[in-house]
């Protein structure tokens, strides 16, 4: 019988832990970047970050959108970019863990998963034949990386290994120096390989994109039905007002889009289908064609909170549904319109919304004097007045189904948000500003109301629970616009409250009930608390 001393231990039991980890992490780093690189090359849309989070924005809960917005704004996206990487470093540290202590176990689970991504892939909206390619290749490679890091580990660290000769022929047995010192190089290579691989990936994506170039080089033409000009007064004269025009840099950007499509104008064409006596389909150049209209419009998300940023303004230019549905002549028994993204999101609209011919419903190719910017739908978006964004306006929009309410569902439908969506009446404090150090004396509270489509007729602010007194209100673009408004405010030393509340055109008050923004738009009134010194 053997003395225990003569007991080999298994393959690995003595290597470092921390030798695993570093593979694993190493191992992921090469074949996501990898993936993301040929994903440049071949399918876009399709990279395993991409797959993975546009899989996961379509999964998550109202709830959990909700609370992402709140934390994170407008960032959404990028924090969950950066959570998705996070979690795969650490489950890869856990995986490079495993297949050193359990050859091929670590590394069938990086192919699987890169097949499981693969085949997400496959399902995603606009994936091409080439979508399974980088998340497959990502798995493979990472699966590769993690079997040769983990065997050269166990050789720079378990001392009953034998290395072959030309891996440790200056070695003495039991020394793995040079073994540990060549597992090092070859993470540290794998790791700086992914990682340019990545970055060359990204680099391609931003340079090779004819899109943004023919973005730049487009004239829009004239319209044919001019915006008014913004009357003076629109913009109070006080440090610390949002403009009353949004910039477009400045616009706010929430959507299901991880990866901003990238559409070829020429490529572009709208279909108008379903419950519709005539079928319509439209090209780029067909629509620009068209006489198209400005219209002033302050956007808004439903999950802008009361006293939230979530809400711009601008000028728009574009073409009437109404006139695109006259064409396509809806039956007498459908009542909504369901539009549909390249991207597969789509939103439930009511047909007699988009029919109404004193609402500047259009298709929109224009914002703000400059074509629609990739983000915010180039080539073509809606851009509905009165009606949240998540059941009207619809980025990079292809088609547009008539149908009904009860036969349809939209995106955010069948995950528990309102079908209809039409904004409520809302006013946000937007001076003084939380935390500003406001000193004692004449100063001024002022802020926005907006009920898009119906009007703002007053706001009123009360401050320490005493009387309601009406602000002065700057001049309204028009209905379809927020409004301004200012009071003069005489701030004594001392903890304060504020509250405000506006009432629309038709006589209705804000009601003071708090409501989240599930499933259709906060409610409550905007108290904000300042100190003043």
């Amino acid at each position: 019988m053997s003395s225990p001393a003569q007991i080999k231990s298994p393959p690995g039991s003595k290597a470092s832990a921390l030798s695993g980890a570093a593979a694993g992490v190493a191992s992921v780093v090469l074949g996501v970047g990898l993936g993301e690189l040929i994903a440049a090359l071949v399918a876009p849309s399709s990279s395993p970050f991409s797959v993975v989070g546009g899989t996961l924005i379509d999964l998550a809960p109202p709830w959990a959108k909700d609370a992402a917005i709140s934390l994170f704004g407008t960032a959404d996206k990028l924090a969950l970019l950066i959570g998705i990487a996070l979690v795969l470093l650490i489950a890869s540290a856990g995986i490079g863990v495993l297949e050193l202590r359990r050859p091929w176990f670590g590394a069938t689970l990086f192919a699987g998963l890169g097949a499981v991504v693969a085949v997400l892939a496959m399902t995603r909206a606009g994936a091409t034949g080439l979508a399974w390619l980088p998340s497959l290749a990502a798995g493979l490679v990472a699966a590769a990386g993690v079997r040769r890091l983990t065997q050269l580990a166990r050789r720079g660290t378990d001392a009953s290994s034998p290395a072959p000769a030309a891996d440790d022929a200056r070695a003495a047995p039991g020394d793995g120096g040079p073994s540990r010192r060549r597992f090092l190089v070859w993470a540290g290579a794998a790791t700086a390989v992914g990682v340019i691989a990545a970055i060359a990936g990204t680099a391609m994506q931003a340079g090779s994109r004819t899109v943004t170039a023919v973005r730049q080089a487009l004239k829009l033409p004239a319209p044919a039905v001019s915006a008014p000009a913004v009357p003076p007064g629109a913009q109070l004269d006080l440090t610390g007002m949002p403009p009353v025009v949004t910039p477009n840099t400045s616009f706010y950007r929430i959507d299901t889009a991880l990866v901003v499509p990238e559409i070829d104008p020429s490529t572009w064409s709208l279909r108008i289908h379903g419950l519709v006596e005539n079928e319509v389909e439209i090209g780029w150049d067909e629509l620009l064609a068209l006489p198209l209209e400005e219209s002033w419009t302050t956007l808004t998300c439903v999950s802008n909170p009361v006293g939230g940023d979530l809400v711009g303004n601008a000028k728009w230019l574009g073409y009437p549904i109404r006139l695109l549905l006259e064409r396509a002549r809806p039956t007498s028994d459908a009542d909504m319109v369901l539009s549909r993204s390249i991207d597969g999101f789509t939103a439930s609209t009511p047909l007699e919304v988009l029919q109404e011919d004193t609402r500047n419903a259009i298709l929109a190719v224009g914002m703000n004097d400059e074509p629609l910017p990739a983000e915010h739908g180039f080539p073509v978006r809606m851009v509905v007045p009165g009606l949240y964004g998540y059941v009207s306006a619809t980025k990079w929009v292809t088609e547009l189904e008539v149908t009904r309410f009860d036969k349809a569902t939209a995106y955010w439908t069948t995950r528990g948000w309102s079908a209809k969506g039409p904004i409520k009446l809302q006013s946000r404090i937007d001076l003084p500003r939380r935390g500003q150090g406001l000193s004692a004396g004449d100063t001024t509270i002022a802020g926005v109301a907006w009920q898009q489509h119906v009007g703002i007729a007053k706001v009123e602010v009360q401050v320490d629970g005493g009387a309601w007194r009406e602000a002065t209100l700057a001049s309204a673009i028009s209905d379809d616009t927020w409004v301004q408004w200012s009071i003069p405010w005489k701030a004594e030393r001392g903890s304060h409250a504020i509250r405000c509340r506006a009432t629309n055109a038709l006589g209705e008050r804000q009601t003071e009930t708090d409501g989240w923004p599930a499933p259709d738009g906060a409610t409550g009134w905007q108290q904000l608390n300042v100190d003043v010194a």
